[in-house]
């Protein structure tokens, strides 16, 4: 999907770069082969060749932080496929208080199939935060740039965000799915244990506080909870990227012309 990109360059929109999929121009490569693209002049022409030999050129480096600052946020889902293997799922959990009144109880991480969970007062610092980020070249979180992320800065502020960011929840609602996690996994089928069934946030910071009076068997589920949240944000990464590519990739303009084949034969 990412060298299908055309909206990281400068004046073009999704409109145009739907004309340049239907124009047959799939990917960056066969946009820079032809010598004149229908629309562009020469000079813009020119313009976007250099453009895109500088996108070939960060990609072939791995350089995912090129792309954060290239494409809108809103477009950073099209990286998930190219940059899965340093991708970092992270979910928090809090004592329910803002920031400044309460503070991170837990931080899920999870990549390539290996589970961390960090626990204030324990494991959970700043240091070990860093060394999982620079790690990392996509992070993928629900709804973590309302929450997670500026929690997480607050509470850490030499921790360095800059990276793209795939958040399921805006990406979610863009294929008509609402609601919070447990209801969107639901929907698409994402399963949970049966112990897990019905938790929510606020059941996550009654687990905190019933741990912190020695319930051990508390902080238990709490962590298993937290899995669950972090975890699934893989599932639903590849059920919503599927999605999105569907909708909006050149894969949409093939499916319009098929369409359009089939209601042309049906008139006939």
């Amino acid at each position: 999907m990412l060298t299908s990109t055309f909206v990281l360059l400068k004046g073009v929109g999704p409109g145009t770069e739907r004309r340049f999929w239907q124009d047959g121009i799939g990917d960056w490569s066969e946009f820079l082969k032809r010598p004149t693209v229908s629309g562009i002049s020469q000079a813009r022409k020119a313009w976007y060749d250099r453009d895109l030999a500088e996108a070939v050129s960060r990609l072939e480096a791995g350089r995912a932080d090129f792309f954060a600052t290239a494409l809108k946020r809103r477009d950073h889902w099209r990286l998930f496929e190219t940059f899965r293997h340093r991708t970092l799922y992270l979910d928090i959990e809090t004592t329910g208080l803002p920031h400044g009144l309460g503070h991170v109880t837990v931080v899920g991480l999870y990549r390539n199939g290996r589970m961390s969970s960090l626990v204030h007062g324990d494991n959970l610092t700043e240091d070990r935060l860093h060394d999982e980020l620079s790690q990392t070249d996509l992070l993928v979180t629900f709804f973590g740039s309302g929450f997670d992320i500026p929690y997480l800065q607050a509470t850490f502020p030499r921790l360095d965000f800059r990276k793209p960011h795939f958040d399921l929840c805006p990406a979610a609602r863009r294929l008509g799915l609402r609601g919070g996690l447990k209801s969107i996994e639901r929907e698409v089928q994402i399963h949970r244990d049966d112990d897990l069934a019905g938790l929510d946030g606020w059941d996550a910071v009654r687990l905190w506080q019933h741990w912190r009076a020695g319930s051990e068997s508390a902080l238990d589920l709490l962590l298993k909870y937290n899995a669950a949240d972090t975890q699934n944000l893989e599932q639903l990464a590849h059920w919503v990227f599927e999605g999105l590519a569907a909708r909006y990739g050149p894969g949409s303009v093939a499916e319009i012309r098929r369409s359009g084949s089939m209601n042309g034969i049906e008139r006939s």
